[in-house]
């Protein structure tokens, strides 16, 4: 039997994972995306997004959209778990995809749009929300975070997170 519930689409970083203790790697010049990637497992979850997880679950299949690059798949299925997030499927970039984020995640949301409803969008990033919602999606800005200028960078103009 096919799920169809309406889907909550969550975002990882800064979203449901604390990348602060991380966030220097992007400081230098070159960052260090591989450092960067690789203390992802070290993330503490953030208490909000979690809660706002776990609440939609009750009447939502959930998607998690991050901007992670594929090679990260087996740490971040782990951390969901480890975590005790709700399952669902985790759709990540393709290793040397760098479009922005903002490109990447409507092109993934309207493909989840054309089979099912899609009841919310929980990300942190105010470019990815604000097209969002200009597409027709509802929008919950993930404001609990902390993401520096540096990730916000990577996200938007090196296509990296």
């Amino acid at each position: 039997m096919t799920d169809a519930r309406p889907i909550a689409v969550f975002d990882l970083d800064g979203t449901l994972a604390d990348t602060a203790h991380r966030q220097h790697f992007l400081e230098r010049s070159p960052r260090d995306w591989p450092g960067f990637f690789a203390a992802a497992p070290q993330d503490a979850p953030l208490p909000e997004g979690v809660a706002l997880a776990h609440e939609a679950a009750a009447d939502c299949a959930l998607v998690y959209l991050t901007g992670r690059p594929e090679r990260c798949r087996a740490d971040t299925e782990a951390w969901l778990r480890e975590h005790g997030l709700p399952g669902g499927p985790v759709r990540m970039r393709r290793d040397h995809d760098r479009r922005p984020a903002v490109r990447t995640k409507l092109e993934a949301l309207r493909g989840l749009r054309s089979g099912r409803t899609v009841r919310m969008l929980v990300d942190d990033d105010p470019l990815v929300c604000a097209e969002a919602e200009r597409a027709g999606f509802r929008v919950v800005e993930a404001d609990w975070g902390r993401t520096s200028a540096e990730l916000r960078a990577g996200q938007e103009r090196e296509g990296r997170t």
